[in-house]
């Protein structure tokens, strides 16, 4: 038995009884590391990972490359990590994605919350939806910087056309935890109205996302 055998049993009993109750963010990140690194000691690892992207939210919404920046993450160490957070996102988006129809906030909100999962930059998505308001199609518009507002209007619209939408429901999200909209928000939402308007597509909400709290322009009473 090797010098870090026991204490890999150890946690592995503990999670196996409780799951991650009592773990703290370094002992989760050692016990999944240990399925890449099956004889190193992977605690060092793991407050490494922490240390070098400052949150375990934050090591979770880290691409493959980024992990791999940090000494001693291999490729299939960072391929581990990354596929937590994307199993997650897709068993959650999996169980959105029904053919219901999205007849108010509360239920674009729970169409869009998880497909901002782990998203650490901003991103907006376009719903095309039929007569019977249910998701034709669902579109990302842009992610990261968005340094065009008149280009990312122009690919709404013409999304929108493409998708034959009866009605578009855009959403943003802000990783900074506030859902509240700033000016340019409104001004831009405005502008996307009144485009959509000009080819009889109406903009029936703008929702803004932030963890698992949004922000409903329509409900705002600002469409």
């Amino acid at each position: 038995m090797g010098i870090h055998d026991g204490h890999r049993e150890r946690l592995r009993e503990r999670y196996k009884e409780n799951g991650l109750k009592g773990f703290n963010d370094i002992n989760a990140l050692e016990l999944l590391l240990f399925y890449a690194l099956p004889r190193k000691d992977t605690n060092p690892l793991a407050h490494e990972l922490l240390n070098w992207f400052g949150s375990l939210q934050a090591v979770f919404s880290a691409s493959v490359e980024e992990l791999k920046d940090v000494p001693g993450i291999s490729d299939s160490s960072a391929i581990l990590i990354k596929l937590v957070p994307d199993i997650c996102k897709l068993a959650r988006i999996t169980e959105t994605s029904k053919g219901k129809g999205i007849t108010d906030s509360s239920l674009a909100s729970g169409f869009l919350i998880p497909r901002f999962m782990f998203e650490e930059s901003e991103k907006v998505i376009m719903l095309s939806l039929d007569s019977a308001k249910k998701v034709k199609a669902c579109t990302d518009i842009s992610s990261g910087v968005v340094n065009s507002v008149d280009l990312n209007i122009r690919l709404i619209v013409e999304t929108a056309l493409k998708n034959k939408a009866s009605s578009v429901i855009l959403a943003h999200n802000h990783p900074d935890g506030d859902t509240s909209p700033s000016r340019e928000d409104r001004e831009t939402t405005t502008r996307i109205r009144d485009s959509l308007k000009l080819v009889d597509i109406p903009l029936v909400d703008h929702i803004i996302v932030s963890g698992n709290d949004y922000f409903s322009f329509c409900d705002a009473g600002y469409l």
